[in-house]
Formats: structure tokens, sequence, C-alpha cells
């Protein structure tokens, strides 16, 4: 029942993304930005051609392509291997594993559909400038540190045994 609940979670972190992102195509158009917060926080609607904030997004066409198709692949299957690996008792490593699978799902579904993917979420202070972003990422962030905290409190690999007397 529980991997059932994690799967939901997962699906409920697509379905946000996706329906976002076709809420922000329908409402502006691209970098058109709606101010939320003035000075802050404003709706952009960009496209990213490449990784993680635009990384590698000059890549030639037919390597660009392949490595973002091929590369998610390989990461949702190793996640996927994970969950299944990873004990059923560790909440934390599971939630973290389906926030960033349902993030990485979305991702993949943009580059798949569209060859690119679409950001929104457009914070700024002053000159400083955050790039562009979506849910599907904050997924993954939030994600990453789930699994680094359950890494950190040291769960995975069980109690450690005390020392026995010789």
């Amino acid at each position: 029942m529980r991997r059932v609940l994690y799967a939901l979670g997962t699906l409920l972190v697509f379905v946000l993304d996706q329906a976002s992102k076709a809420g922000i195509r329908s409402r502006l158009a691209s970098n058109d930005s709606l101010t939320v917060v003035s000075g802050l926080f404003h709706l952009t609607l960009v496209t990213n051609r490449g990784a993680l904030f635009g990384l590698f997004r000059d890549l030639p066409d037919p390597f660009r392509a392949g490595l973002f198709t091929v590369v998610p692949a390989l990461a949702i299957a190793l996640i996927l291997y994970f969950q299944i690996q990873t004990s059923l008792a560790d909440t934390v490593a599971h939630w973290g594993l389906a926030l960033i699978l349902g993030g990485a799902l979305g991702n993949l579904s943009d580059r798949l559909r569209l060859g690119h993917v679409i950001d929104f979420l457009d914070f700024f202070l002053g000159t400083h400038h955050w790039p562009a972003f979506n849910l599907a990422d904050s997924a993954i962030c939030v994600g990453v540190g789930l699994l680094a905290l359950d890494l950190v409190r040291g769960r995975r690999h069980g109690p450690i045994d005390p020392p026995t007397e010789a």
C-alpha cells in the first residue's frame, strides 16, 4: 500500500507540473511576464533548451536532443531501481525519490513533446536574478534535499551495533 502512496505522490507532482505549464502557456506568450510581487517574483514564460539553468543549451541539436532524452530516461530507470531496493520503512527516502521521479517525468515529457522545457517561476531581488524554473525543478530539489537529510540522519544503513566486549 505504501508503494501505491509514493506512486500517487509521483503522479501528483507530474500532473501539477504539466497543468501549471499548460496554464502559463495559455496565458502568456514566450518571454512575456506577469508581476506577482513587484521587485521579487514574476511569472515569466521561457523555454529552456538546455539542462539545469540552461547549461549546454548551445550544443548542436542531434547531441543536445539525445543527451537530454537519454540521460533523464536513465535517471528515471535508476530512481525506479532505488525505489524497489529501498526499505518501505524508509519513508523520507521514498518521498524524496517520488518527488524526483515526478519532476524528472514532467521535464522529460516537455522535452519529448516540445523539444524544450517550460520554465516560468521567476525570482529576483534588485539586480540579483535567479534563473527561471518550474514545479518539476522544485520537486526535484526538494526530493534531493530529503535524500540528503535521510543520508545525514543515517537511517538508510540502520542502527549501528554497539561494540561487543571481549
